[in-house]
């Protein structure tokens, strides 16, 4: 990222950010609601179009946000599933594991707590075997353990090569580098609730 500028609904969010992530490394993204956290990380998706400046990403990244992206109607299995057949992924064993959802694999999800769901819906980035995780409050709804399991996760991931950008308001037991958004607003910008909704999915 070179020189970033990006807007939401005509308000500046963020201005001459430049930062790299590269293989094996961990970005934390900080700041205050409204501070264009949410809206980085969609426009390194590919979702949001960046203002200005320069944004590169040399391989397709999984993308987890506020909501979990499961079909209600199926399985956690045909979920994952649906995952694994989108991405070419052989199966879906690894994500299960990681995550301890033998148990829930029958069930729709539907049915799953909020911290089942989002268990699912981080499963989802193993399943896609992609390198980059993009991944937005991704501990909201996560017990204690289990936030220790996503550290465990994230950690296995960076170790293979992998790359994380996860924007959080916690201190996580990973490594990494941290930016705090506040720094790079537009000396005109307000702050605004809107940027930390927007990107639901």
């Amino acid at each position: 990222m070179r020189d970033i500028g990006l807007t939401r609904g005509g308000v500046g969010l963020i201005s001459g950010l430049t930062c790299d992530v590269g293989a094996g490394d961990c970005l934390f993204l900080r700041g205050r609601n409204g501070a264009g956290k949410t809206t980085l990380l969609r426009a390194m998706a590919g979702l949001t179009p960046v203002g200005s400046g320069t944004l590169t990403v040399d391989a397709p990244p999984a993308f987890s946000g506020h909501a979990d992206g499961l079909k209600a109607s199926l399985t956690v299995a045909e979920n994952l599933e649906v995952w694994a057949s989108l991405y070419g992924t052989v199966s879906i064993d690894a994500a299960v594991s990681a995550w301890a959802l033998t148990p829930l694999l029958d069930r729709p999800a539907a049915v799953l707590s909020a911290g089942q769901k989002r268990r699912v819906g981080l499963a989802r980035l193993l399943v896609t075997g992609c390198k980059l995780w993009l991944m937005d409050e991704p501990t909201t709804a996560l017990d204690a353990g289990f936030v220790k399991d996503f550290e465990q996760v994230v950690r296995a991931h960076l170790a293979k090569g992998g790359a994380a950008v996860i924007s959080t308001h916690l201190d996580l037991g990973v490594q990494g580098q941290t930016i705090n958004l506040d720094e790079y607003r537009p000396d005109d910008a307000a702050v605004t609730l809107e940027d930390d909704w927007a990107g639901v999915m």
